[in-house]
């Protein structure tokens, strides 16, 4: 079968980026950030407040965290559900207990169902983010742009009925399309967490409006390496803390940097990861070269 004639014609085939969100910057050769106190690293914890139906769809994809076995997968349903009941106030405690401010980035589909979550968050001081519609609606290539900017006008009516007007999104699975980010800048968004190219904010270019993308690790994802490598604990944390000493330790020729991690209600909330989580966000807040931040604060530091 011979192949069509664009096949192989690809328009960002030159020396660079291969796209035009960003420029090509090397490390080295970024402004270098300062934060705030003489600290050397802004740290972001995001805990994302997600609910995953006991029978999702599969197309385009299944959300990271949803059902695995046939319906009606129990199992991990109510491990999930688990999260929101109970792991999320652990973490809450955890946070305040460090002196700590988060961003919690929450489906727009469970303000009204996890009002009482919400509240928490809110009273603790925490920033609240857009998590999308749901964990279903899944944002790709192939979705037509008319129903993403839908999707993305619902989220926001849907917080400015409870009285929020956040700048920070985070995309469901962390998956976009062609046109996500300006979609995003014309409501209003100026935040987002789906992007890690770098170790520092980054402004990406959209249509009107301004967006920056401020980085949070995949690598470091505690129910990536928890749950899917099956790392312990200890080795999680080592994993954090050793990321924090090398970006600290960078700054002197690269300014300050960010480690953003993720701290997820049904994995890092389970009663017998609490030692290993106080630990680590005990350390972390005492360090002084560590300045812990939402990403509001960090989006505002230039």
């Amino acid at each position: 079968m011979a192949l069509p004639d664009d096949y192989l014609r690809y328009p960002h085939r030159h020396y660079g980026m291969d796209q035009d969100r960003y420029g090509w910057r090397p490390a080295p050769e970024r402004p270098k950030r300062v934060w705030p106190n003489g600290a050397t690293l802004a740290l972001m914890l995001v805990v994302p407040i997600e609910h995953h139906p006991l029978n999702p769809p599969s197309a385009p994809f299944k959300h990271p965290g949803a059902m695995v076995t046939p319906y009606p997968d129990l199992r991990h349903y109510s491990s999930r559900d688990y999260g929101n009941r109970v792991g999320v106030f652990r973490i809450l405690r955890a946070l305040k207990a460090a002196g700590l401010r988060a961003t919690f980035p929450i489906n727009a589909d469970q303000l009204d169902r996890l009002a009482p979550v919400l509240r928490a968050i809110l009273a603790d001081g925490h920033e609240v983010a857009a998590y999308g519609l749901s964990t279903t609606h899944i944002h790709w290539g192939g979705l037509d742009a008319s129903v993403e900017r839908e999707w993305i006008e619902a989220v926001r009516d849907a917080f400015g009925k409870v009285g929020l007007h956040p700048r920070c999104w985070l995309s469901p699975a962390r998956s976009q399309s062609f046109h996500t980010l300006d979609l995003l800048a014309a409501q209003g968004f100026d935040i987002c967490l789906d992007w890690e190219q770098d170790t520092v904010p980054v402004p990406m270019r959209v249509d009107r409006g301004s967006l920056l993308a401020i980085p949070l690790s995949n690598e470091l994802d505690d129910r990536s390496l928890l749950i899917d490598r099956h790392q312990s604990e200890e080795e999680w944390a080592l994993q954090v803390g050793e990321a924090a000493a090398t970006l600290k330790s960078e700054a002197a020729k690269q300014g300050g940097q960010v480690l953003g991690i993720t701290l997820t209600p049904y994995v890092s909330g389970q009663p017998f990861r609490q030692q290993a989580l106080r630990h680590l966000l005990a350390g972390l807040a005492l360090d002084p070269a560590i300045w812990c931040a939402t990403s509001s604060e960090i989006a505002d530091c230039r």
